[in-house]
Order: structure tokens, then sequence, then C-alpha cells
């Protein structure tokens, strides 16, 4: 590549607000267009897997797990779903200390290979008719060990792209992830309809070729994978370290002191906890709340419930397209905003239409509605990770995700049963309130964060 054609990726302009000259990106190298296409068909394959059991569990707990013990099969195929959150901080802070201490290209090779060849056990598992409680817990293990896999995979995804890359740029980039995160999300839908469909689904065995088609191509990538190059900001940081250490211009105590032992601050790492909390309850009321009131309101059956939350994903997925694009031409923080306030709005009408409007057609319109205007950390992503210090920020963006995650999960699913059963659906805001108060002064801390240094 010449260096015109390098110079034609990148700009320097001033930002007016703060008289500092920022550098822009807004072209892709050859090697960042390859590092997307690898990364992003990765993160597709790795959630196709990870929500193609979640939305076929009532088909495959039947043939994983007792049916004569109805109390205990109840406890196990909860547990195997809890099971890819409960181990995410652990996989965190493993996968999270080889992404800081190794580098972050190994992780996203790692992930992948373990996904396939989780997806291997789980094709050619034997059922509980064949084997007993065997098959319940390894099936189980291996949907802790997808769940692992799958939040340093996205994670190590969004890192290695931030960075990479320079804004606006890498707003966009860094969204792309989410975007084949729904992508692999949809396809799971789909694929779950169709196995779910009577003809189709009378053949038992049937649904092992999806997971054998996901494993086969997660190994070529896996393989593929090994052609990335590390992400630039962490081999520069690296090789500046090793410069200076080389020159006798520093000492190692001062390398673990100053750059190894470096922390973020307490009320960063808060922010940044508060910031994942919002999308769990967001998800689990669009996906989970909504399809319990279409079965038990409106008389659904399951296979219509995945039917119906296929096109809601559809509409998801779109949503998270446009986020990507309008981040090219509006500030993130912009964006979350108009969602946090968009979001609200629909929710407020959500008990008041219900009460006197109970059908399929007006939930599908809330459950897009939601989907389309969700508050989460979309696409402002590279700016919350640039807060942490390089050698620490796998390990502290990691664990502080799993953790927001496990714990609202447990908080929604559990509380939403006793807040909607006293106050009815405007038991929803007893749960979104606090998380919404808590995300939007978050924002606001990294908001602060930014015009205070905007090179960090």
């Amino acid at each position: 590549m010449t260096l015109n054609k390098i110079l034609s990726n990148y700009t320097r302009e001033l930002d007016s607000s703060t008289n500092i000259i920022k550098e822009t990106q807004t072209k892709l190298t050859t090697s960042q267009r390859e590092a997307v296409g690898l990364l992003s068909v990765g993160t597709f394959l790795e959630y196709f897997d990870l929500m193609l059991y979640v939305h076929m569990a009532f088909l495959l707990n039947d043939l994983f797990f007792p049916n004569v013990d109805p109390f205990t099969a109840s406890l196990l195929s909860a547990f195997s779903f809890c099971s890819t959150y409960f181990f995410r901080p652990f996989g965190a802070l493993l996968f999270g200390y080889i992404g800081d201490y190794v580098g972050r290209k190994i992780v996203v090779i790692l992930t992948t290979l373990l996904m396939a060849i989780s997806c291997v056990i789980i094709a050619t598992l034997p059922t509980y008719a064949q084997i007993g409680i065997t098959a319940s817990w390894v099936i189980t293990a291996c949907r802790a060990v997808q769940g692992m896999a799958a939040t340093a995979e996205a994670r190590g995804a969004e890192i290695y792209l931030t960075e990479s890359s320079k804004p606006p740029l890498q707003y966009s980039l860094v969204a792309l992830i989410t975007v084949f995160s729904a992508l692999g999300t949809t396809a799971a839908l789909g694929v779950a309809s169709i196995f779910t469909n009577s003809s189709i689904y009378n053949d038992s065995s049937s649904w092992r070729i999806a997971f054998l088609v996901g494993a086969g191509i997660a190994l070529v990538g896996t393989a593929a994978r090994t052609s990335l190059k590390e992400a630039d900001e962490f081999t520069n940081k690296k090789n500046k370290l090793k410069n200076r250490l080389e020159d006798n211009q520093i000492k190692i105590e001062e390398i673990n002191h100053k750059y190894i032992d470096e922390k973020p601050s307490i009320i960063t790492s808060i922010s940044y906890f508060f910031i994942h909390c919002a999308r769990p309850p967001c998800f689990y009321f669009i996906y989970i709340y909504c399809g319990d009131l279409l079965k038990q309101k409106c008389g659904f059956s399951s296979a219509e419930v995945i039917g119906q939350n296929f096109w809601v994903s559809i509409i998801d997925l779109f949503g998270i397209i446009a986020l990507a694009y309008l981040s090219l031409k509006i500030h993130p923080f912009k964006i979350l905003k108009t969602k946090f306030y968009a979001f609200f709005l629909i929710l407020s009408f959500f008990p008041l239409t219900l009460n006197y409007c109970l059908t399929p057609s007006s939930i599908l319109i809330f459950q897009c509605l939601a989907a389309l205007f969700v508050f989460d950390h979309v696409p402002a992503s590279p700016i919350f990770y640039k807060h942490f210090p390089v050698f620490k920020r796998f390990t502290y963006t990691s664990f502080l995700s799993a953790l927001a995650k496990l714990l609202t999960y447990l908080i929604t699913s559990f509380g939403l049963v006793y807040t909607t059963s006293v106050f009815g659906y405007g038991g929803l805001f007893c749960i979104f309130m606090p998380v919404g108060i808590a995300f939007f002064m978050s924002l606001r801390h990294f908001q602060k964060l930014e015009h205070e240094d905007p090179e960090a």
C-alpha cells in the first residue's frame, strides 16, 4: 500500500470545543476489511449456535432431561439456561486475562474453537433415554462453555476493532459486531421456526444437522482467524514498553506500577456496569415477557410465539443496522439519549393499551417498537472502552458486562413475576425506572470524561 493510500484513510481535524487535533478515519484499509469480515462471520456463528438451543429449548429439553420427574426436569432445564449466564463472569476473568496479557487475537481464535467443539458434542450427544442423567450434565456443561465463549467472542471482536480503527468509522465497525450477533439470533429463530414445523418436528434427530453445520463453519472460521494480525493499539503499547525497557528508560517495577497494575476509576467501572444493565430487561421484556403474554392471554402455542419473535428479531436487526449507519453522521451519545427517551415513551403507553386492547397485533407493535429503540451501549462501545487502561481493558469490561447481565437477568426474571402480579402491567416500571436512571447517570459520566479528555 502506498503512502498516499494510507493517508487517504486517515485525516486530522480540529475539535472546536477542545482545540485538540483529533485523528479520524473515513475509509477502511485492506487489513481492516479482512479483520471485519473474519470477526463478523465468527460472531454470527457463535450467536447462532448459542441462541439455537435457547429458542429450541422446549424441544431439546425433552430429549436431554428426564420426563418422568417434572420437578427435577424443570430444575435441570432451568439450570441449563441460567448456566450460560452464571459462568460468564468466570469466563470473563479467564479470557480477559488472556486478552490483556497475551493478546486480543488469541481470544477470538480460542472462543470460536470452543464454540465449535461444544456444538459437535451437542450434535452427537446421546439422549437422556440412551445414557440417562449424564446427558443432562453434559448438555449443561456445553451450554456453560458456549455462554463463556460467546461473551468473550463479542468483547474480543469489539475491542480488537476499537484498537484498530479511528472515529467516526470506528463506531460503525464496532456496531457491526452487534449487527452480526443479532443476525445470528435471527437465523437461530428462523431455524427454530423450521424445526417446530409439524412435519420436521416428528424427526427427533433432524435438529442435529443445524448444530453440525454451525460447528463445521466455526472450525473453518477458527483456522481463518489465525491470519489476523494483533490489534494496533495493543501492539503499539506493548512495543513501546518493550523498547523503553530495552533502552533502560524504564524499570520493570515502573511497568508493573504504571501500566500493568493501572486500574480505571471506581466511578467509571460502576458507570460501565450500569450501562450494561440496560439491555437484559429490554431483551427480557421484548422476547420473554411478551412471549408469555402471547401464550397466557392470547392462547399462542410455543411455535407461534417463536414465529412472532422471529419477525420481531428482524425488526431488531434492521434497527441495529440503522444505528451502525447513523453513527457515521451523528455522535453515539446523541443516539443513545434519543433511544433512551423513545423507549420510555413507548413503555409508558404499554399498560394503558394492553388494558383495553390485548391482542397479538398490539403486543407485536410494542415488541417491534421496543426492539427498535432499546436503550443499551450500541453504538457508543468504543468510547466506553477507551476510558479503561489498555492492559486492563479486556478483563474489566468483560467482567463488568457479564456480572451486569447475570444480576439484571435474575432480578428482571424473578422481579417481574412479583411486580406485575401486584401492579399489573405498570409493574414493568418497578424494574425499568431504576435501571433507566442508573443508565442515564452513567451516560452523563462518560460524557463528562469525553469533554475533559477526548483523546483518552
